[in-house]
């Protein structure tokens, strides 16, 4: 993946998840951390939760990831596709330590460790000039 796709992702920490159910769409926040070696995002999410409720029907996920800003040569957004699956086994160890490691107040309600495996990536940086875009899909 792209360096600077990479670097984007770890600069911010809040994601916009979006779901899909029979054709309803739904949106919901999370704190995420980004674990490159498998080029995953990681959240914690109750399963009781409407959007874990949808991925559990339908794990095809989209996300967004944006700097906020009104000035337009700064803009930069962030739009992801990929899977999501509860972390199991070693992975959901790898996931818990390098989560609370980031958000160390989580222990105190540190729910379902949920990964999001990407497979396709957009960063848009005007900073690069208006408009431009970097792409990556996994091979």
């Amino acid at each position: 993946m792209d360096k600077k796709i990479i670097d984007f992702i770890k600069e911010h920490h809040v994601l916009t998840l979006a779901t899909s159910v029979d054709g309803k769409p739904y949106v919901s926040n999370c704190f995420y951390i980004y674990l490159p070696e498998e080029n995953m995002l990681v959240c914690t999410s109750d399963k009781t939760t409407k959007h874990i409720k949808d991925v559990e029907q339908n794990s095809s996920v989209g996300v967004s990831i944006v700097l906020e800003t009104k000035t337009v040569g700064k803009i930069q957004g962030l739009q992801i596709n990929g899977t999501m699956i509860e972390a199991k086994d070693n992975l959901l160890k790898k996931c818990k330590k390098r989560y609370l490691l980031k958000y160390p107040y989580a222990v105190l309600k540190l729910t379902t460790m949920w990964t999001i495996k990407i497979s396709f990536a957009k960063l848009t940086d005007n900073r690069l000039g208006f408009g431009k875009k970097i792409i990556w899909k996994e091979v």
